[in-house]
Order: C-alpha cells, then sequence, then structure tokens
C-alpha cells in the first residue's frame, strides 16, 4: 500500500466553491483579457476590439455580457450622434487588479515567452 503523504488529495476533498466560480467566468477564453483592456479607464467597443486581436465582434459582444451580468462591467450608451458604446468597469471588476497583477507578474517569470505588449496589462 502506498504512503500518504502531505500532499495526496482524499477522495472527498473538492476544489474551493469561489475558486470554482472565479475559473468559470475567467476561463474563458479572452476574459482576462479584457478586463485587463478595461483597467485604466472605460473603453469604447471599436477600440476595445482593436486591443484585443483576434477577438471576433460577436465573441467581444458575448464576453461583455457575461461580465456584466456577472456584475464586474457596466455598459453605456452615448446617444450622440454617432451613437457610441462603451464599456467599464464597476467597483467589483476594478476589485480584481491587484489579482491580475500578480497574475501578469507570475507569467513574466514563469511562462515561456512574452506578451506581445506586456507594458499595456500594467498600466
Amino acid at each position: 500500500m502506498p504512503e500518504v503523504g502531505a500532499h495526496d488529495v482524499g477522495p472527498c476533498q473538492k476544489v474551493d466553491d469561489g475558486m470554482a466560480r472565479v475559473f468559470q467566468l475567467f476561463g474563458k477564453r479572452w476574459t482576462g483579457l479584457i478586463v485587463a483592456v478595461l483597467l485604466p479607464h472605460p473603453v469604447h467597443f471599436a477600440d476595445l476590439r482593436r486591443a484585443i486581436p483576434g477577438i471576433s465582434e460577436r465573441m467581444l459582444s458575448d464576453r461583455l455580457t457575461e461580465l456584466g451580468a456577472a456584475g464586474l462591467v457596466v455598459r453605456d450608451v452615448d446617444e450622440g450622434p454617432p451613437l457610441r458604446v462603451s464599456y467599464g468597469l464597476t467597483e467589483a471588476g476594478s476589485a480584481l487588479e491587484p489579482a491580475l497583477l500578480e497574475l501578469g507578474s507570475w507569467a513574466e517569470k514563469h511562462l515561456p515567452g512574452s506578451p506581445q505588449c506586456p507594458s499595456e496589462l500594467r498600466k
């Protein structure tokens, strides 16, 4: 019979509920990048899409809707003319900044390669 070590997980141990909820939202592609772009200030939809190469309008819209439903992002419509929609972080969304900056620092130290614009995530 193998020895039971300090790092063995028993059959009844479960993942922390809070951590599961975080990764249910942030485990989706693009979500973290959207929040990172919105950290400094609200951004118009078109500018947000340009800031995240490779994301489609539909995917950006879907992720913004999910972030809004989670209470992290607020949508602001400027009737114009022209009509412009911008997105900004709520207080709860802004509270993610220390965690996201810490993840960025961890990535620089432990993940090979470098992002296209590492300084952009630190603003």
